[in-house]
């Protein structure tokens, strides 16, 4: 904990000993016990400090009469003292109570950390009276006013203080003892309080943070996408974003739904509210129904307690519903309330929870089919059909293989600390040949494996997957890996066409750069019957 007040001379700390203290009466005693256990269960309770000091001050003010009690905080940016809570003051008489550090009572306390107690406030200079809160009209009585420091180790963070109405039998140092007790447990509440709003409002700075990274990787210009089909999309996504019109995803396993539904969110109306994702297929038939509305403690076996839902953690924001075709009718039927009437019952329960949320469903199935066969409701899917975003698999748009194979290296070389510059040209080729039957998905595996596997500053064929290596034609004939031969080959080939490019076809120095000799370089140029003029033609 980094010190929040001055610093000070250690002193030795007030200790209560009742059995070396022989003139306090058992009374006293009692009542001195019972207010510091109230004091402290207070304290230890709460984790509102203003209502909790309040209710420390009322205490004194019942039990003892210590009146107009005030706990004092300073600002250790300003070196200043201002009242932080005050009973029986006004709201103008607390905001009039700040004083500089050493000035009045209240600061000389906290500046030297020593408690002052004062037998009668209106015959003492230091006193200011600085919230107007004292009248000598109004008790013949004398008014002694006694103020002690709140410590925490070394440092003084501010100060406690009461006036005491002078009565017969009153004890000045029997208060003095009591309020240093409590005033050491304030402090103790304090710093504690205090790490805990400090690491709140860190946890908010951070989730602040992440949510403006978020949105703007998800923005439409940073997706990734140059092909008429995604620019399409991306004009999609731009019309029906800030719309409340429910969203349907459709295409391929891998072709980026998720990411397409989390662009929707981030650059909607409901950006700042939680984005939250259910994959259908995921869940079992028996806690899907759960998972979506909750449940009531009770309301199954194993229900221990009240649960909320998927639908209700999306208040004010986005749900995005995964695999929407492998949902069960039964709960396909309660979806279908939720969207007409925005509100549902949790299972077990009977009332009815309103929710504000987008939906945004998504499907690599064909819910035309699964209608025909009873097994998607129209009702549902006509529900669900508003604004339809159907996404291109990625072996119909290849020009975007190379970008996003760019971006996926960039990503993870940065992620993995790897110096990898960029992909080898047989490298490209491999990557423009494949069919990618898992799309983006699959291609973005395959760079991250290729990455982890690189030791150099360029990837090439042979870090990438064997079956990468195979063109989808011949890969889809055979169904088999290269034989070893090929895979040798096709290294020494590339090792050959990356130095012929670097050395704009000049064999000599190519056969330099690899360490051999221009003898082989023509015989292996022969035999894998590289041209090299358009190593020339490029320069």
């Amino acid at each position: 904990m980094k010190a929040v007040g001055k610093k000070r001379k250690r002193t030795a700390t007030a200790e209560i000993d009742y059995s070396a203290a022989e003139n306090i009466s058992q009374s006293r005693q009692i009542e001195e016990l019972s207010c510091l256990y109230e004091v402290a269960k207070t304290l230890s309770s709460s984790n509102n400090l203003r209502a909790a000091l309040m209710e420390v001050l009322e205490i004194l003010a019942d039990k003892f009469g210590l009146v107009r009690g005030t706990v004092t905080l300073l600002n250790p940016d300003s070196s200043e003292l201002q009242i932080e809570v005050a009973h029986g003051l006004s709201f103008e008489a607390k905001k009039r109570g700040h004083y500089k550090l050493g000035e009045g009572i209240t600061g000389r306390v906290v500046a030297t950390g020593q408690p002052i107690v004062i037998p009668n406030i209106t015959k003492d200079p230091r006193f200011l009276n600085r919230t107007r809160s004292r009248k000598t009209s109004e008790s013949n009585l004398p008014i002694s006013f006694i103020c002690v420091p709140i410590n925490h180790g070394n440092f003084t963070i501010g100060a406690l203080s009461v006036d005491r109405y002078s009565t017969p039998g009153v004890s000045l140092e029997d208060d003095l003892r009591l309020l240093t007790i409590i005033s050491s447990i304030i402090a103790q509440s304090v710093i504690r309080l205090h790490e805990a709003n400090k690491e709140r409002q860190s946890l908010l700075s951070e989730n602040r943070k992440l949510k403006m990274a978020l949105a703007e990787k998800y923005k439409v210009e940073s997706l990734v996408g140059n092909s008429s089909q995604m620019q399409e999309v991306f004009d999609m996504i731009m019309r029906v974003a800030d719309s409340n019109a429910t969203v349907l995803l459709r295409g391929e396993s891998g072709t980026g739904k998720s990411m397409i539904a989390k662009a929707i969110h981030y650059n909607s109306r409901h950006a700042k509210g939680p984005f939250v994702s259910v994959n259908c297929s995921a869940l079992p038939e028996s806690l899907i129904e759960s998972e979506l509305f909750g449940h009531e403690k009770g309301a199954f076996t194993g229900a221990v307690q009240r649960k909320k839902g998927r639908f209700e953690l999306a208040n004010k924001g986005t749900i995005f519903l995964d695999e929407i075709g492998d949902l069960p009718l039964s709960v396909q039927v309660k979806l279908l309330g939720v969207i007409q009437e925005k509100e549902f019952q949790r299972v077990g329960g009977t009332k009815s929870i309103r929710v504000d949320c987008r939906i945004v469903a998504a499907t690599h199935k064909n819910l035309e089919e699964a209608m025909e066969r009873g097994e998607f409701r129209e009702d549902l899917y006509y529900r669900l059909n508003v604004f339809p975003i159907f996404l291109p698999p990625l072996r119909e748009r290849k020009t975007d293989i190379i970008l996003l194979a760019e971006h996926f290296l960039e990503k993870f070389a940065n992620e993995h600390e790897k110096e990898i510059k960029r992909f080898s040209k047989a490298a490209l080729d491999c990557l423009m040949q494949y069919n990618w039957p898992g799309n983006v998905r699959e291609l973005q595996n395959y760079i991250e494996r290729a990455v982890l596997i690189c030791d150099e500053d360029i990837l090439r064929i042979h870090h990438l997957p064997a079956n990468l290596q195979i063109t989808g034609d011949d890969l889809a004939e055979s169904g088999a890996r290269p034989s070893f031969e090929e895979a040798v080959a096709n290294f020494e080939k590339e090792l050959i066409i990356e130095a012929l490019t670097e050395t704009r076809g000049n064999q000599t120095r190519a056969a330099k750069l690899l360490g051999t000799s221009l003898r082989i370089i023509n015989y292996k140029v022969k035999k894998y019957q590289i041209d090299t003029s358009i190593f020339k033609r490029a320069s």
